[in-house]
């Protein structure tokens, strides 16, 4: 059933602590994830906005695009979609996590065609425990009052909200297209799987311990890795590293750096495990 006026919410709203850098902005292929989500909805939506909490209303990431504020703290996703439900009560919300890189135009536009606008929503069911996702779901206006009800008697989860609901639940056309990325390791994981990544050459020198579990003092190599972070959990993953970067120092271009700086096409980036003596 065809329904009436859809909005747009990104949900970047969280404080990405498992990925140590803002997920909002980690960027395929020259575009943010942000970017992506806001061109991803474009084609479906009268208007989108970027659920943000108040202390990141001034992030010039954020501050670009029309804004929707939490209602209350430290809600998480819930928070976004209810103060978007109060802020345009009239009109159902099409609403996208801003870390799902392998969300497709056309699983989105299943999504659509099958929205139910009688009932509270439409959503995924998850490939993965058959539970409802709610981070590519559209709300109906109606939903507004029951998940006000959920929230003030303490209940925080938009999947089990949708769980008890009266919603449309979808099995999703394509398996991967659900996946979020939440930490260095998923993001190389993902970087290497999508074709359309922006790559650079890179020179990387091992040392030590590393040199023996890389089995080579160093190499040249094409990555799509935008930080020494995100190249060593990509390395990780390809030469079998043991150490945790924790453990580590990080030299750029024979100086000491920082494991979030920006990478540069050419770049040598060198890990150095710590040095024992006596």
């Amino acid at each position: 059933m065809s329904g009436g006026q859809l909005y747009g919410l990104v949900l970047a709203g969280g404080h990405s602590r498992r990925m140590q850098r803002d997920k909002a902005l980690l960027e395929y292929g020259g575009r943010s994830q942000l970017q992506r989500a806001f061109e991803l909805l474009a084609p479906h939506v009268r208007a989108s906005f970027v659920s943000v909490r108040a202390d990141q209303r001034e992030d010039p990431a954020r501050a670009a695009h029309a804004q929707i504020v939490d209602l209350q703290p430290e809600l998480g996703p819930i928070g976004g979609i209810q103060a978007a439900l109060h802020a345009q009560p009239q009109v159902a919300w099409l609403v996208l996590a801003c870390d799902l890189p392998f969300l497709s135009p056309a699983t989105l536009q299943h999504l659509i065609d099958h929205r139910d606008a009688g009932r509270l929503a439409t959503a995924y069911l998850s490939s993965h425990d058959g539970l409802p996702e709610p981070l590519c779901a559209i709300f109906e206006p109606a939903a507004r009052d029951s998940l006000d009800r959920w929230i003030a008697t303490g209940q925080r989860c938009p999947r089990a909200w949708l769980g008890q609901s009266d919603a449309r639940l979808l099995p999703p056309p394509d398996s991967l297209a659900l996946e979020n990325i939440n930490t260095p390791q998923q993001y190389a994981s993902a970087l290497a799987q999508l074709p359309h990544s922006a790559t650079r050459r890179l020179h990387v020198r091992y040392f030590a311990l590393l040199r023996e579990q890389a089995g080579r003092a160093d190499e040249e190599l094409a990555s799509a890795a935008g930080t020494p972070l995100e190249l060593y959990a990509e390395l990780r993953a390809r030469r079998g590293l043991k150490l945790a970067p924790e453990a580590l120092r990080v030299a750029i271009n024979d100086e000491f750096g920082d494991w979030r700086t920006r990478l540069s096409e050419g770049d040598t980036v060198a890990f150095l495990p710590p040095v024992a003596g006596g």
